[in-house]
């Protein structure tokens, strides 16, 4: 039990830690609405999952080692973060009636996109593997096995997942309260920014 809480407590301090599935909640929460920010969450954690139960089950390793395959990933992550990275500041640069007040009618984007949108995001991010693959047997005493690897990742899940809602809300709550453009601007821009900065990093890491 003191283990499992120690990780606990390591899991909210990672969470807490904003990276870009916190900057694309954020910004579809504000531009969007909460049934957006929630949709584009959903399809995050159902990516942490996926990337949770490979590194717990095996297949992750495997993944991480076939160095064609992990590189595939990694610069899908580059071309897909960037490509965020440039919408974001394309809608922040706007200056036409296409630029509507947080709180207003904005263009609809689907619940299903939302939620692609997410998933991609983490699903191609190499990072989230890696990282799942150097720290969860850490945690786990030998013999544990399987059970006790997937309960840790799922974990890991289960907290990230209530971080992106304490985000849905807080940018809920300040959409309501500041509704001229220039806010969903300055949201729009610095995701932009931010989404270029982790593009970037992927891209020249070894």
């Amino acid at each position: 039990m003191t283990t499992y809480l120690s990780f606990l407590l390591f899991a909210t301090l990672l969470a807490v830690a904003p990276g870009p599935d916190t900057f694309l909640t954020l910004r579809a929460s504000v531009v969007g609405g909460r049934r957006r920010g929630l949709f584009t969450a959903a399809g995050i954690t159902l990516a942490c999952a996926v990337q949770g139960i490979l590194a717990a089950s095996g297949l992750g390793a495997v993944i991480a080692h076939a160095e064609p395959v992990f590189q595939a990933i990694r610069w899908a992550g580059v071309a897909y973060l960037t490509w965020l990275g440039f919408t974001a500041l394309r809608s922040a640069l706007r200056r036409d009636s296409s630029v509507w007040a947080v709180g207003q009618s904005g263009p609809s984007v689907s619940a299903r996109a939302a939620f692609r949108q997410g998933f991609v995001c983490n699903i191609t991010n190499p990072k989230v593997l890696a990282f799942n693959l150097a720290v969860l047997p850490q945690f786990v005493s030998p013999g544990q096995g399987l059970p006790a690897l997937l309960a840790y990742a799922l974990t890991l899940v289960a907290v990230g997942a209530v971080v992106l809602l304490v985000v849905i809300e807080i940018a809920n709550a300040a959409a309501n309260k500041l509704v001229r453009p220039t806010f969903r601007r300055v949201v729009d821009g610095s995701t932009g920014a931010v989404m270029l900065g982790f593009a970037t990093a992927l891209a020249v890491e070894s």
